[in-house]
């Protein structure tokens, strides 16, 4: 079957006056004649012209909402308005039925929540298609941009035995019967008799093994799945969730900051150039979401430019102390209007993020210098002259990049390479050693400056895309008591 696509059909120029054949789904039907047809390659529509006098109605009554159909004619000059071109139908074929009254998508506007609970349908509507078409650009973007920087894609495993971020919120992954399983004489479970011989678990992250490519390859990134068993029902919340996660031996904390802008910049710059009949679509979508809210809580910016305001700035770079300077200064805090009381030492919220970014330098910025009791234990510590090193308290090199209307997107740090260091904070903050003996090895043999970070795939689309909850940018989504589809 030589099919054309509707893109192709739509912007490929010496395609005007030839004869192809095109397939997709039936949008709309009206006036008896006219065809609305998608194929998913992009989001216009191309409008296929029938003649009643040569197809009989019973197969015209067969053009319903989400009818698959193929069509053969000449592409000719629109005769309407709204359309460069028209397929001038010559034969026609249904390939599969929909029955109008019950598919559950209708051609009007729906709610979210409806539509997550039809989420095998939904990629079918505007809006999920637009979303998951810049899925793709992001995602291969960040190939791109990894491959072009000299990175090598690293496979860090999904199931572990460790717990790279001290959480302890990960799912178990046993064969052993849970109703009954072999037990020590203390009553603990024993794990010498499951599949790996020990306790195993789906992976939170795939940064430690990630060092141990980089303190080999140089330059390594990872990019799967990762699960938290977090139970929070929240717009920013997924149980299972893609991360990309760089390391760079001999990097330090600069480079990793300029690693964060690049690839923020990179993936933007990609989705305008490949995406803006999309975003076009979700910049109308949102504006019109805005509209209906309190004027107070509308954003200053549209999508489409609040993507191009991160792209044309660069970064603002200051420390957590500064940060925490700045916030004490403010009038929402002056005046308590802030949920969360600030102080040094606090992790920043959502709100303190949003008002760096939006309201004090107007622009993404990234802090770092974060105090070390709210830091993982392999973060650099802090020395006089470091940047981010305060009186107030030990800080570590981690950074944290805040964009417009997110907050966070990105967190990393330069890594404690440091043997002795390591060791302590790990005894300082409960993390035992004999677990990650490999991993204290690669500070033993030829240990080296290195820096990486981790970018939750889903927020970033989140960002791009407009939209206002996680689920609505990740096919199937998993959340509390729900594993649908």
């Amino acid at each position: 079957m030589d099919l054309t696509t509707i893109k192709s059909a739509l912007d490929n120029e010496t395609l005007t006056g030839t004869t192809i054949t095109v397939a997709g789904w039936v949008r709309t039907f009206r006036n008896d004649r006219f065809i609305a047809l998608n194929d998913g390659t992009t989001i216009r529509n191309l409008q296929c012209v029938v003649d009643p006098a040569q197809v009989d109605e019973a197969t015209r009554a067969r053009f319903t909402t989400s009818a698959a159909v193929q069509c053969t004619g000449e592409l000719v000059p629109s005769q309407g308005s709204g359309q460069r071109v028209e397929l001038k139908v010559s034969a026609v074929q249904v390939l599969g039925d929909s029955d109008a009254e019950s598919y559950p998508i209708q051609p009007k506007k729906h709610s979210l929540e409806f539509l997550r609970e039809q989420a095998h349908l939904r990629f079918r509507t505007n809006t999920y298609s637009a979303i998951f078409r810049i899925r793709h650009q992001v995602s291969f973007g960040i190939h791109e941009y990894f491959d072009q920087q000299g990175y090598n894609y690293f496979h860090s495993p999904i199931i572990t035995a460790s717990d790279a971020e001290g959480a302890g919120e990960m799912f178990r992954v046993s064969t052993l019967d849970a109703n009954s399983p072999p037990r020590h004489e203390n009553g603990s479970v024993d794990f010498r008799e499951d599949f790996f011989g020990r306790e195993a678990r789906l992976t939170v992250s795939g940064q430690l093994q990630a060092e141990l490519g980089a303190l080999a390859l140089g330059k390594v990134y990872t990019f799967g799945p990762t699960f938290r068993a977090e139970n929070s029902n929240t717009a920013r919340h997924l149980a299972e969730f893609w991360m990309i996660e760089p390391e760079a031996a001999f990097m330090d904390l600069k480079g990793d900051m300029d690693l964060a802008e690049g690839l923020c910049k990179h993936l933007i710059a990609r989705v305008l150039r490949n995406s803006l009949d999309d975003l076009q679509f979700l910049d109308a979508r949102l504006k019109e979401e805005e509209n209906s809210r309190p004027k107070e809580q509308r954003s200053e910016l549209g999508l489409i430019d609040r993507l191009t305001f991160v792209l044309e700035n660069p970064f603002e770079r200051i420390t957590y102390t500064e940060a925490i300077d700045i916030l004490l200064r403010s009038k929402p805090h002056q005046k308590k209007q802030f949920q969360y009381p600030v102080e040094w030492g606090m992790d920043l919220q959502s709100e303190h993020e949003r008002y760096l970014v939006e309201k004090h330098f107007k622009k993404p910025v990234i802090v770092t210098g974060y105090p070390a009791q709210i830091k993982a234990f392999y973060m650099r510590t802090n020395a006089p002259g470091d940047f981010g090193y305060s009186d107030k308290g030990k800080t570590v090199a981690a950074m944290d990049v805040l964009f417009p209307g997110i907050g966070e997107i990105i967190g990393g740090s330069q890594r404690e390479e440091r043997l002795d260091v390591l060791e302590a904070r790990m005894a300082e903050m409960n993390v035992p050693t004999e677990e990650l003996w490999w991993y204290l090895d690669t500070r033993r043999f030829g240990t080296v400056p290195h820096a990486g970070f981790g970018l939750g795939l889903e927020r970033f689309v989140l960002f791009v895309t407009g939209m206002g909850n996680i689920r609505d940018v990740i096919p199937f989504p998993r959340t509390p008591k729900s594993a649908e589809f």
